[in-house]
């Protein structure tokens, strides 16, 4: 497996993993009208400390992730999503764009990086929790986070210098 920063060539097979995760595994009423970010990834994501990254198994996407960089040393996390086939302690996928991500946070000074997920996403906010996520009100995000309509449960981590 391998990770690299967003290539326009996957634009269509990373709206194709995130739809079916979102909608087919998860049940999230969410579609790509509600998504424009994804038709515009470079634009939305790549600018200040945020990037958009995807991990690769010979070529084959199989997961995704990004930051938006929200100022003041902040950053959102957006779009973490990994193919089923590729959960979990085998592939650690999930825990290799996480790595990446922190490591990206360290080296371009980011110490706070906030969340958004949905209440029935459960092993989605157990695999937060276990990266020293903690769980906050929606009244405590920063102003500048950009919140998605249908996240209800909203972490935040201190990144570790």
């Amino acid at each position: 497996m391998e990770i690299i920063e967003y290539n326009a060539t996957y634009e269509q097979a990373v709206i194709q993993l995130i739809l079916n995760i979102q909608q087919h595994e998860f049940g999230v009423p969410v579609t790509i009208a509600d998504q424009p970010d994804l038709l515009d990834v470079r634009n939305f994501y790549c600018k200040g400390y945020g990037n958009f990254w995807l991990a690769l198994d010979d070529k084959k996407l199989i997961g995704s992730s990004a930051l938006i960089d929200i100022g003041n040393r902040q950053a959102a996390l957006r779009k973490m999503f990994v193919h089923a086939d590729y959960r979990g302690k085998e592939t650690r996928t999930g825990q290799q764009l996480m790595d990446h991500i922190i490591a990206w946070c360290h080296a371009h000074g980011i110490d706070e990086i906030y969340l958004g997920t949905f209440e029935t996403l459960l092993a989605a906010q157990r695999f937060y929790i276990k990266n020293g996520f903690v769980q906050v009100t929606k009244q405590s995000l920063p102003a500048s986070f950009p919140l998605m309509q249908v996240d209800n449960v909203f972490f935040k981590l201190v990144v570790q210098r």
